[in-house]
């Protein structure tokens, strides 16, 4: 009695999980990792601020079915995005946002962007380069290299229909 019992809840459960699991397969979502600096990760700002999280909403607003991961870190060089970026960059990603900053030179690190890129490429993933002219012009905090929620939100503007075409929607 105890085995039928327990066969009626896992049937229950799989006729429950069933439609939950389809929506979540037809309904994927491309995935963008924004890999970076200070300047991806949204130093001196609120998370919902940077560049990421504006540019999921943009792409959202225009009704496309995206995740924009936030893979900035404060300070980090592009030997360090270099090292953490299996990690962060699975195998379902559709593109990357390469965000280099400008650390290396700070800290007399070797610029490793073309390694980053190539092994970006060689796994199929499309690369948007985000340099740091692109913050030229672009409203800063007074440090004068971040960027305020302002011109994180330009920025994101600027990038909306790079990525739209990068994940083919």
């Amino acid at each position: 009695m105890k085995s039928r019992t327990w066969l009626r809840i896992l049937g229950c459960l799989a006729v429950l999980a069933g439609p939950s699991n389809f929506a979540a397969t037809s309904a994927h979502a491309a995935t963008v990792v924004a890999l970076g600096a200070s300047n991806t990760y949204g130093k001196g700002v609120e998370r919902n601020q940077a560049f990421p999280a504006q540019l999921e909403a943009i792409l959202r607003a225009k009704g496309l079915n995206v995740n924009v991961v936030n893979a900035g870190i404060n300070g980090d060089t592009t030997e360090g995005m270099l090292q953490r970026m299996d990690g962060v960059v699975s195998k379902d990603v559709s593109a990357v946002i390469l965000q280099p900053g400008g650390n290396d030179r700070r800290k007399g690190s070797p610029d490793r962007t073309a390694e980053i890129r190539s092994r970006l490429s060689a796994r199929g993933i499309r690369v948007i380069m985000v340099p740091n002219n692109m913050f030229r012009g672009l409203p800063h905090q007074p440090d004068g290299q971040h960027l305020t929620p302002e011109g994180y939100h330009m920025l994101a503007v600027s990038l909306a229909s790079q990525v739209a075409g990068a994940i083919g929607r």
